[in-house]
């Protein structure tokens, strides 16, 4: 008969509380350890960084299980304040890592995109007027590929998979528990068959033993005590009969017909009208088929075009609410086509994950269309949807497909080639998107590296104008939007207290460049400055 598998036991579930408050502390004071390296001499500034990135860190690791983009936000926003193109000593580990756990734990993805857009236009105003250069920006962006992005590409990767492996156990335990189902069902076959052997063979001689009985008991050549006699043995025969005929009831009971959820009076236009009537957005549309054909099918084809219909708003209902359901029924004089579609639920409208469905209605309602001589499909749509199809005979009958003639996957093969296709397509988009992006952005960088020349050429008559100790900003309303990004090699450093900026001399020349220095809101000091030359001040 059938071996039952061992019990199956799922990976181990979650943590003790303790040990989840032990690992926040651990990966605080691990994201903490970068504020002790920093390769600055400003010991002041590097404290008031500690001071305040640490606690911060430790708030995002605290609700990074239950905020997790928050989490990501609290070093995205501290790095962006100590750095314009985000790539800091502290903050670089605490961005991979809490990206990459936002990654894993948020549910939708839109949130995180609208963050990391944001982060982006937030610092190119910060970058170009702060800076009056694009470069700082460029490097912005490709820290936040990089150092974000790419990280909770793979957290979201690890995500599905997860679920992959999650949806594997839950078909094993299905597996396990249809298992049983079958040996059941085997047991149960097994009682009707000795309900019929005791139908066709005890039932065939009490049946014989009571008509003799009878027949003796109009006897006219027995006593009257003996027909008597003869009588009470004939009720005995009968009443054995009727105790037959219950135990047989009770041994056949798996197969009792089951009443049939059609009201005679019902149809798809009035379960469609009732499902309208209960909230849901519905509509019934048709294609060859006048109103009352389905009426006209034979019974078995009428009733399972009813059931489509209703098993397909009852999983609408139950799995998207809110989303609009579409159902179609399309017919060419020999078929009829009956479709059931919902769309994506909305957002914020859709039920929590649950566990894999044991798909006992889909099962039931293919067995119908089975025997109705139609074939059904059932399945997700591309755009996020459900859908629930059947196609059936309108004329005499079809032949009935066996259970096993079918080409169609069944339900655990469709859940989980849907798991794998969603998991090839996560690791799909971490190896894409980032190459996408970057390619995107070189393309950008250089085309911005070939223009960009021509908008930072300080005009001579205007250096010639500039007056040390004038007000900053007067100078500034005189000079190019953008300057020069790096200035030309040998250039000594600024002098202390004192921050410079360097034009183009000419377009597309880098071995010299004005430089401006200011101090106090003025400007300090201006040169020309040339490749591997000291200053020279004019």
């Amino acid at each position: 008969m059938f071996t039952r598998l061992p019990r199956l036991v799922p990976p181990a579930g979650r943590r003790p509380w303790w040990a989840a408050r032990l690992l926040d502390v651990c990966l605080w004071l691990a994201l903490s350890l970068p504020f002790t390296a920093a390769f600055d001499d400003d010991l002041g500034a590097r404290a008031w960084r500690a001071l305040i990135g640490i606690p911060l860190l430790g708030a995002a690791v605290a609700v990074r299980r239950t905020w997790p983009l928050a989490a990501l936000a609290v070093p995205l926003g501290l790095a962006l304040a100590t750095s314009r193109d985000l790539f800091t000593v502290e903050y670089t580990a605490a961005l991979a890592v809490l990206a990459y756990l936002a990654g894993v734990r948020a549910e939708r993805a839109r949130a995180a995109l609208w963050l990391f857009a944001g982060v982006a236009a937030v610092s190119l105003p910060l970058c170009v007027v702060l800076t009056r250069n694009m470069w700082p920006w460029f490097s912005a962006v490709l820290t936040l590929l990089f150092n974000v992005v790419l990280p909770w590409l793979l957290g979201r990767y690890r995500r599905q998979y997860a679920a992959l492996v999650r949806t594997g156990w839950q078909l094993a335990e299905r597996m396990e528990h249809e298992q049983q189902v079958v040996a059941d069902r085997t047991r149960l076959r097994e009682r009707a068959r000795i309900a019929g052997d005791m139908h066709d063979s005890l039932g065939h001689e009490l049946a014989l033993l009571t008509l003799r009985a009878g027949a003796l008991e109009v006897d006219p050549r027995l006593a009257p005590d003996q027909r008597a006699a003869v009588g009470e043995l004939r009720a005995a025969a009968g009443a054995a009969a009727e105790h037959l005929r219950d135990i047989i009831g009770v041994l056949r009971t798996d197969d009792r017909t089951e009443p049939s959820r059609l009201p005679a009076d019902d149809s798809v236009e009035a379960l469609v009208e009732r499902a309208r009537a209960s909230g849901l957005d519905v509509s019934l549309r048709r294609a060859g088929v006048p109103e009352g054909d389905v009426a006209a099918m034979p019974v078995m084809g009428g009733r399972a075009v009813y059931r489509v219909v209703q098993e397909g708003l009852t999983n609408a209902a139950k799995h998207a609410p809110g989303a609009p359901v579409d159902v179609r029924l399309d017919g060419d004089g020999r078929r009829l086509d009956v479709t059931v579609t919902n769309a994506a639920p909305p957002p914020g409208t859709a039920p929590a994950p649950a566990p894999v469905s044991g798909g006992n209605g889909l099962v039931g309602l293919d067995e119908r269309v089975r025997l109705a001589g139609g074939e059904l499909r059932a399945g997700p749509t591309p755009a996020g949807g459900f859908e629930v199809a059947a196609r059936l005979p309108t004329t005499g009958r079809a032949p009935v497909r066996g259970p096993g003639d079918t080409s169609r996957w069944s339900l655990s093969q469709r859940e989980l080639a849907s798991a794998r296709e969603r998991v090839r397509r996560r690791l799909v988009q971490t190896v894409t998107v980032p190459a996408a992006l970057f390619t995107g952005l070189l393309l950008v960088m250089g085309v911005f590296a070939l223009i960009s020349p021509s908008w930072s050429v300080l005009d001579r008559g205007t250096y010639e104008r500039l007056r040390i100790g004038e007000d900053r900003a007067a100078v500034e309303a005189r000079l190019p939007f953008f300057s020069v990004d790096v200035p030309p090699d040998g250039t000594p450093a600024p002098p202390p207290g004192h921050t410079c900026r360097y034009y183009g001399y000419r377009a597309y020349t880098d071995d010299v460049a004005y430089q401006l220095c200011f101090a106090d809101g003025r400007l300090a000091s201006k040169d020309v400055v040339h490749r591997r030359d000291r200053p020279s001040a004019r």
